[in-house]
């Protein structure tokens, strides 16, 4: 998106049409490529589009008056089934790709037969998916978003100049990011007694607050959707922050999708998965521990007074 020195595109109203378009936009284009189902990265670049949408749908309600069928709870029903689809994407490619051809025959073996359950159930999921493309929620959802873009209805904010409510649109979002329990994970409130975390303390840390983390992830992924339609209206110090929510989210992505390939792989073995699969459990709790490595050095950073307060001092400054 590119401003220009036109009044009309510097108010609020504008900007929420035009972030509902871009992802709208994204979201139809790969449509028809999901539905043949070739390549995985075509519901993969729909899910993060739906995604978008519902961010820019909850980050702009203030100045919104959208049709019924583009409420917030109807976009997240939509995204929850392409999720589902997208998690067992996942899931098949981080262990063909990524872990099998270090696996001794053994361990190939098993593995095997949990690819073979995720292939069957990755069947379902995709016609859950069609089902949903063709239903009239869906279909309803993106018609009526079509029509309002073309004439939209907005509250009484829409002329607000942009600049001037950018922080009240973003510092909320901040705030409850920084709020976060998930930022304590980790840390001993005691400093006195403080030790390095180690992998076989980490696996502990995560199977008792592996969710906290997982729901972090979440909160920044949200924040990041809504900041990346604003860094024309910052200066490049916004897009180093911008940087640092994706490398937040990535990281503590690639916890989560560690921690969720060991459920999941533990749910189809009837005895405990360290005997079973010791290889595959030690190269993923050395991908965890150098994720969690990642994540602590952003950790740290930010649990810093000076550095949370300069992110809040760089979003009160618009610069048009």
């Amino acid at each position: 998106m590119e401003t220009t020195t036109n009044p009309q595109t510097q108010t609020l109203g504008y900007w929420a049409v035009k972030a509902i378009q871009k992802h709208l936009e994204k979201v139809i284009s790969h449509e028809s490529e999901v539905l043949k189902d070739h390549d995985p990265e075509e519901l993969h670049q729909m899910r993060v589009g739906m995604r978008r949408l519902r961010s820019a749908v909850v980050g702009f309600a203030p100045v919104l008056k959208l049709p019924e069928s583009a409420e917030d709870e109807k976009i997240g029903r939509i995204a929850r089934r392409l999720g589902k689809l997208r998690d067992l994407d996942v899931l098949l490619e981080i262990l063909q790709n990524t872990y099998y051809s270090q696996l001794p025959p053994s361990e190939q073996e098993i593995v095997d037969k949990v690819l073979m359950d995720w292939v069957k159930q990755r069947h379902k999921a995709f016609r859950v998916v069609a089902w949903t493309l063709e239903h009239k929620i869906y279909q309803n959802l993106k018609e009526d978003l079509q029509d309002w873009i073309k004439e939209p209805s907005f509250t009484t904010l829409e002329k607000l100049p942009i600049d001037q409510v950018l922080p009240d649109l973003l510092l909320p979002q901040i705030s409850h990011l920084f709020l976060h329990p998930g930022w304590q994970v980790g840390i001993n409130q005691d400093p006195a007694n403080s030790a390095e975390i180690t992998s076989e303390t980490l696996e502990i840390i995560l199977h008792q607050q592996g969710e906290s983390l997982h729901d972090l992830r979440k909160q920044a992924k949200k924040i990041r959707y809504q900041m990346s339609l604003f860094t024309n209206f910052y200066s490049p110090k916004y897009s180093t922050y911008l940087e640092d929510i994706k490398a937040i989210q990535e990281h503590l992505g690639d916890i989560q999708d560690g921690m969720v390939l060991m459920e999941k792989i533990a749910d189809k073995i009837f005895s405990k998965i360290n005997s079973k699969l010791p290889t595959l459990i030690n190269l993923l709790a050395e991908s965890q521990y150098e994720s969690w490595q990642k994540w602590q050095s952003l950790q740290q950073r930010y649990l810093k007074a000076e550095n949370r307060q300069e992110f809040r001092l760089e979003l009160l400054h618009p610069v048009i």
